[in-house]
């Protein structure tokens, strides 16, 4: 099923999943309040959850709590996750853009899949405007998957951890990279090049729905990324070095891990301007439109703004 968070015309935000590819079920009000109103109090419960679904009836329009795709506006899917630790996962992408800066990979990267915290209350949905951070002049994006942690657990095993994955959704990891650059001279971050905002989108499609993309541990996805209609980066999630199963292994290695948390992938090879080089395109400016598109997982879109000085 394909998970949303949504608002009405009259303002109102609830959750529930797309119909149809055109109707947004409100799951709280169909259900007569036995599921929850937020993505994130599903999650809590989804196993109990989602066989409450499995009893409801297909819905039409007319029904109450039944909205057409139009009528609404989709929302980041989970607007406010537990946590967001974004991986480095990808070998063409560290490759390729550590090469740029003169580096080659450390041998450590093929010791362990290695992450970092960002900003969880700072989250963007579909069509949302991404403020250019202030004094910021090498805006990027950065194409990414991420999975959704739908059952507690503690040292959750690489062979294991499918069982501890709810979903997947779209994620744009974005960048200003010459504030990156200068901070992490001093050996921590990246803090305040990545804090101000990381798009999800436009849903959170559940892991039983990409089945038929499954080829042994990996999705065979493929993972698009323009600019203003221009296609710039193209890669797939089959590519991938570390698998879901070992990120959440180490993610999980001594620490307790919550449904709602969110585990990125890190940037696809080709998947950002920095591994590009601005001879293929320059930074992103207000008014660009950056559009992602992924098999199985739809299309996430956002629009470049300047920021508030």
């Amino acid at each position: 099923m394909k998970y949303v968070t949504f608002q009405t015309r009259e303002g109102k935000v609830s959750a529930g999943w797309l119909q149809e590819n055109s109707l947004v079920v409100d799951m709280n009000v169909v259900s007569n309040g036995k599921l929850p109103s937020t993505l994130q109090a599903f999650l809590e419960d989804y196993e109990q959850n989602t066989l409450i679904i499995e009893e409801l009836p297909v819905f039409d329009q007319v029904c109450k709590g039944v909205h057409s795709l139009t009528d609404v506006t989709l929302l980041a899917p989970l607007p406010r996750p537990v946590s967001i630790r974004d991986f480095y996962a990808f070998e063409q992408h560290v490759k390729t853009s550590r090469s740029r800066r003169g580096l080659d990979v450390i041998p450590e990267w093929y010791d362990f899949p290695v992450f970092y915290f960002t900003n969880h209350l700072a989250v963007k949905g579909p069509d949302e405007e991404i403020e250019r951070p202030p004094g910021c002049k090498w805006l990027d994006y950065e194409l990414e998957i991420a999975c959704v942690i739908g059952k507690q657990g503690r040292d959750i095993t690489a062979s294991d951890a499918e069982d501890y994955i709810f979903g997947y959704f779209i994620m744009n990891d974005w960048s200003a990279r010459d504030i990156q650059r200068e901070e992490m001279k001093v050996g921590l971050g990246p803090a305040k090049g990545k804090d101000f905002a990381t798009s999800f989108g436009p849903y959170l499609v559940s892991k039983e729905e990409l089945e038929l993309y499954r080829h042994d541990e990996v999705y065979d996805l493929e993972m698009r990324a323009t600019v203003n209609g221009k296609l710039l980066s193209k890669g797939n999630l089959k590519d991938i070095y570390y698998s879901f199963g070992e990120m959440i292994e180490r993610a999980s290695k001594g620490v307790t891990l919550y449904p709602g948390e969110v585990i990125g992938s890190g940037t696809v090879g080709t998947g950002c301007i920095l591994e590009l080089g601005t001879e293929v395109h320059r930074w992103l400016e207000p008014g660009d439109e950056v559009e992602f598109s992924i098999e199985g997982l739809g299309t996430l879109k956002n629009t470049i703004v300047e920021g508030r000085r």
